[in-house]
Order: structure tokens, then sequence, then C-alpha cells
């Protein structure tokens, strides 16, 4: 078993164990490679010459400490239950303590996965609610803004101890999703049917059903700050590491 960064030659195995474990489109595998993908944030388990599993990290900050959320998390079905998950997770840490980096932090799809972080020492440290609405009478007033106007005005709108996502983080995001400013609110949402997803609802959330409204759509799913629904995991990496308080903009 080996653990190491891969080369660029290994995208296409790369590929195909992220297919095998999430079953994404080819799309969407093309947005995340051309768009976020480093070698030098993503590790990698190799046995007998072949990708056993792997996980990325996007490059975050929270209270100016540089931080890594930890993506993708992946082990080939044929690997699975022998390990090399752990043994991966545990390399990165390391890894990323010794590049200077104070903690990680991930998003568990579920409370099986979540268990199997808290086992290797995450906590959960942030939470979020959804609120669920249907498009009012009166539009709010409202515009699309490109990624750095969204990033200048999230830093603005971010609750205390917000973890900082920018860079390659919201090239990524954009290709899924469209980034709107509006009176007291900032949106990154994408439609899926009649119903609006809205990744990140921040600001004034009384805004959603006119956003429903302006967009023409009739119902809404945002994911805003607060609540008690627990959301993301956090792992010091340092002595002077300190959770973040809120985590909200995840790449589901």
């Amino acid at each position: 078993m080996k653990i190491d960064c891969p080369t660029p030659a290994s995208v296409p195995a790369l590929r195909q164990l992220w297919k095998a474990a999430f079953g994404d489109t080819e799309d969407f595998l093309d947005c995340f490679f051309d768009t976020a993908f480093s070698p030098h944030r993503c590790r990698c388990v190799t046995v007998d010459g072949e990708i056993a599993a792997a996980l990325y990290w996007f490059d975050v900050t929270c209270r100016e400490q540089p931080m890594a959320y930890i993506y993708a998390v992946a082990t080939a079905p044929a690997w699975r239950e022998q390990g090399y998950c752990r043994a991966l997770m545990e390399d990165t840490h390391r890894h990323l303590a010794a590049l200077g980096y104070a903690g990680a932090l991930l998003v568990p799809d579920g409370n099986a996965l979540s268990r199997m972080y808290a086992g290797l020492g995450y906590k959960p440290c942030t939470t979020v609610s959804e609120l669920v609405c249907a498009a009012s009478e009166d539009p709010a007033p409202m515009h699309r803004i490109d990624r750095e106007e969204y990033a200048r005005l999230r830093r603005r709108l971010l609750p205390p101890g917000g973890v900082i996502q920018e860079g390659e983080n919201l090239a990524f995001l954009e290709r899924q999703a469209t980034f709107y400013a509006g009176l007291g609110f900032l949106l990154a949402a994408f439609p899926e049917d009649d119903t609006l997803v809205g990744l990140e609802l921040l600001g004034n959330a009384a805004e959603a059903p006119g956003i429903l409204m302006a967009l023409g759509l009739a119902y809404g799913r945002f994911r805003i700050p607060g609540g008690d629904e627990p959301f993301a995991m956090f792992l010091p990496l340092s002595p002077e590491a300190e959770a973040p308080g809120y985590f909200g903009l995840a790449f589901d």
C-alpha cells in the first residue's frame, strides 16, 4: 500500500473511482477536474498499482487560519472494508498538518459516515436549517452577479466564525449554480423542475418567497445559517485551531 498525491496521469483512474463510488455524470466530473482539481490537493491509496481510495480538499480559511475542506472521500468497491479509507484519512491529516493547515472540515452524508468520522476525531461544529416556502406575489429586487462579486459580498454577510471559500471553490460552484444579490441577501442556487434549490442564502431570509417569484419558480428549499441540524464536522490539526462558527456552502 502506498499513500501519496497523484500525478496528472492518474486522472482517468481517479475519475473511474469517483464514478464507481458516487455515480456522478461525466459532465459533473468534467466540471470538478476542469475547475477544482489539483494533484497537490488530493491523496490516494495505491495497492498493486491500482488506486483503491482517494480524497480531495478545497482550501478555505476561518479566523485567518488555513483549513482544508475535505471532499469526495471514496474507496473503490473491490477494496472496501479493508481499512484503506481510515489509513488514507489519517495520512491526510498528518500531511495537512505538516503543510500548516490548522484544521480539517467535512460534511458527512448521513449518520453512518458521521459515526465513522467521529471515530477519526471529528466533532460536529456547525448547524444549518432548511427554509421551505412557496413563491409570493411580489418579486424581490435582485440581480445576477459573478463569483468575484459573490466572494466580496459573502465576506460581509458571513456569520461570526464563518468559513471563507473563494478561488477554485467558487469556480467549481459557478458551474453548478447561479449567484444572486438583492436587498440584504446573497444567494447561490439552481433550479430543479419547479423548485429552487438554494445551496446558501445569507442575510435576509424573509426575502425567500420574493426570490422565487422573481425567478419564476413556485417553490424553494434554502439552506440558511442557524437552526439545529448538524452540518459540518471539524478536526483540529494544530493546538491553536478553533472550530468554525458557520460552514454552510457545501458542494453537495
